[in-house]
């Protein structure tokens, strides 16, 4: 009985200790609650009271400014001409435009044309720059700027290419059409068929020297009686196909003066005031500008004056062309022109977006089939570049991949083999148009076909493969 009783007691004690401890726990947690709210009402009253930000702004991370310069409007450049292009040629880029593709009377710009052929027909090995013309009636009897042939003169055409490009002789350019074509509407055709195929949309070439059809030697008129037209875009695409097809181009722009014979009593002017080695002239000098080699002048009282210029600086050459400049101050299209390349100059520079030889994340490897190692590593064929504002952040490139029908991709294949293509684009800020360039995937190495047993296994394990995956999805 009596130990009943203590076994009693003990429990009823133990019940007690036990209740003890959960109020003194539920006391405890109670104060570290209460302490913890009371710290927390505090932080953002101690926080201001020591001036820092509140939660809403300080938890925010910083706005990084942009690195992008800001880009005068066309607008502001107030250019009194009928249309103006400012074009990059190696990205094609068309940096500004105005009225560009209004089809307008060209002048003398229309002689680009013909040294384009003419220099083109050199390279080709069809002619040769010591290679004698003799001048026939049409080009003795042509008007406006000449440097007097007549009729069997006898000049080589480097001679006569020199007349053209730097003094803009219209008997000079009639002589070499001739020579190089049978006659004057014979070469016509080659400048029409040449101007479709650079995709010079806006453009009508009558003859070779960009005269008005009245003024040319009425037996050598085009009958159809069209007019010679090109575009300020055309002008400017033409022009890109010369400091590109023909980089020594600069070799005749650049030539300031000289006698066309040792007899002639002046020498041949270059009508491009702007030549930067015009520097030096006490005449001229204002008009000298940085970087500026060639293209090519024009004057009609239709057209007006014209002229189509190409600067580099810092690596990169642009091409300008203005139409319609005022046709009573000679000095008016290269006041004109000036504003147009210190525009792009001014404002844009040539970024390499991606180098040579970069792998593409997602596509380093393609697979070639029967290869040994089947993960064949690619990369780009070229660099990409583009002309973007100065100071443009450009790390938001995007790249899109297209491979070739995947049967053409088959072992052996060497170093080098295109595989593929990647398009890269690029919004660049202040630009309205989305920049863009398609390079080739190729091959970083030589991939060799794997010997038969290796295909045969191959084989093998392909069949079951297929056999297993065929079996599952029936269940």
């Amino acid at each position: 009985m009596r130990g009943a009783l203590r076994a009693l007691k003990h429990k009823q004690s133990k019940r007690k200790t036990t209740s003890s401890k959960r109020r003194f726990l539920r006391k405890s947690v109670a104060s570290v609650l209460l302490l913890n709210a009371l710290c927390f009402s505090l932080v953002p009253a101690m926080a201001l009271a020591e001036g820092e930000q509140t939660e809403a702004t300080s938890t925010k991370p910083a706005a990084v400014p942009s690195a992008t310069t800001s880009i005068p409007s066309v607008e502001s450049l107030d250019l009194k001409v009928r249309s103006a292009v400012l074009l990059e040629p190696v990205s094609g880029q068309v940096l500004l435009s105005v009225n560009g593709d209004e089809a307008l009377p060209p002048a003398s710009m229309t002689k680009m044309m013909t040294e384009y052929i003419v220099a083109d027909l050199v390279k080709q090995g069809k002619f040769k720059w010591d290679e004698v013309v003799t001048v026939r009636k049409n080009a003795a009897n042509t008007i406006g700027s000449r440097i007097f042939l007549a009729e069997g003169d006898q000049h080589t055409i480097e001679e006569l290419y020199t007349a053209m490009a730097i003094a803009s002789a219209n008997d000079a350019t009639v002589a070499l059409a001739e020579h190089v074509a049978g006659s004057e509407q014979a070469f016509v055709k080659m400048m029409n068929d040449e101007a479709k195929r650079m995709g010079m949309t806006h453009t009508h070439f009558a003859n070779a020297t960009g005269l008005d059809i009245k003024d040319m030697p009425e037996e050598f008129q085009p009958t159809d009686g069209k007019e010679t037209v090109m575009s300020a875009m055309d002008a400017a695409i033409l022009a890109k196909y010369i400091v590109t097809d023909h980089p020594d181009f600069n070799r005749f722009t650049t030539i300031q003066s000289k006698k066309f014979r040792a007899r002639d009593t002046a020498p041949m002017v270059n009508l491009n005031w702007m030549l930067e080695a015009n520097k030096d002239n006490v005449y001229l000098r204002k008009y000298a500008y940085e970087g500026m080699d060639g293209l090519k002048t024009g004057h009609t009282s239709k057209a007006g004056n014209c002229f189509t210029g190409t600067a580099v600086r810092n690596g990169m050459r642009l091409i300008s062309v203005v139409m319609g400049a005022d046709a009573k101050s000679e000095s008016a299209r290269f006041v004109e022109t000036r504003k147009v390349l210190d525009y792009g100059f001014n404002n844009f520079e040539t970024k390499q977006i991606v180098p040579p030889k970069a792998t593409v994340a997602g596509t380093e490897t393609v697979t070639i089939n029967k290869a040994k190692n089947t993960k064949v590593p690619v990369v780009t064929d070229q660099a990409v570049s583009f002309v973007v504002p100065k100071g443009a952040d450009t790390s938001a490139v995007q790249a899109k991949v297209t491979l070739d029908d995947a049967a053409s991709l088959t072992a052996p294949l060497k170093q080098g083999t295109k595989v593929g293509t990647v398009t890269y684009s690029f919004k660049a800020p202040g630009m309205e148009q989305t920049l863009e360039k398609t390079v080739n995937l190729i091959t970083a190495q030589d991939t060799e076909k794997a010997g038969w047993f290796t295909l045969m296994m191959r084989a093998i394990g392909d069949f079951f493969s297929d056999l297993f995956n065929g079996i599952k999805n029936l269940f």
